[in-house]
């Protein structure tokens, strides 16, 4: 398997593993990555997730060998396949961490952008090298980029294919943190613990909220908000919440 899953208490460590190409996405591995997150969402055992890469990079991209194969008809099914893989991490109703510990660049980076946090190791590089092999972007890596960054600033990043180091990548809010290369994934498991020790449901509506705030007006916003609040005041997460509350002490979340 070149994707990997291994599950530490609430939290699922996903990890492209094939280090010998930088963990370059190959067919095989978009349906494995797309299985894992799929399972992953209906896992009410797993409650956060991290996703990373093997040997010191997160992804190089899409390996290039399987490229121009099959006409227009196989290159629109390869699209489909990336694509869904970016919605079911950017949709996850679970909190998804990123740590990138080398390389991430393409498709990766995209996918590194689709989760809710990143976290950049020391040597992280981030690029947008589509235009090198006279592509456009994919993954929804602009979408995320206009978000981040602006529009000026994700045009530059995108014309120039630049290389993006982990100071600047913080600094433009592309990453949250930077950390010591032998942390990372301590840091990102620890962070991710304390996502997964959170009220998991009103946490992933929080997500939905997210998500709609890009793109509607405050009154509609609102709307989500009431339709969204009586629901989460039925969870089991809010009684204990109310519970801690009058009782003095730290709520014990279940997920439910």
């Amino acid at each position: 398997m070149t994707i990997t899953v291994e599950k530490q208490g609430p939290v699922a460590i996903v990890t492209l593993d094939r280090p010998q190409t930088k963990n370059a996405i190959t067919q095989d591995m978009r349906g494995q990555l797309y299985g894992a997150f799929e399972d992953i969402a209906m896992d009410r055992d797993v409650r956060a997730v991290v996703l990373t890469g093997a040997g010191g990079d997160f992804c190089s991209g899409m390996d290039v060998s399987g490229m121009r194969q099959g006409g227009v008809t196989a290159s629109m099914d390869r699209m489909y396949t990336l694509n869904r893989i970016a919605k079911a991490i950017y949709s996850l109703k679970k909190p998804t961490i990123a740590a990138v510990p080398g390389i991430c660049v393409g498709v990766g980076f995209s996918y590194a952008l689709a989760c809710d946090i990143v976290l950049a190791a020391e040597k992280a590089k981030f690029a947008a090298i589509f235009r090198n092999i006279a592509l456009a972007p994919d993954g929804g890596l602009i979408w995320h980029l206009r978000q981040l960054v602006g529009v000026q600033k994700a045009k530059e990043l995108i014309y120039s294919g630049r290389i993006i180091r982990a100071d600047e990548a913080v600094e433009m809010g592309i990453a949250y943190e930077k950390v010591a290369d032998d942390a990372l994934l301590e840091r990102a498991v620890a962070l991710a613990e304390s996502f997964a020790s959170g009220p998991t449901i009103a946490m992933g509506m929080a997500k939905r909220q997210f998500e709609v705030s890009w793109n509607t007006g405050f009154e509609q916003y609102l709307e989500l908000e009431a339709a969204i609040q009586p629901l989460m005041s039925r969870t089991e997460d809010h009684e204990e919440g109310l519970r801690a509350f009058r009782e003095k002490r730290k709520p014990a979340f279940k997920g439910e």
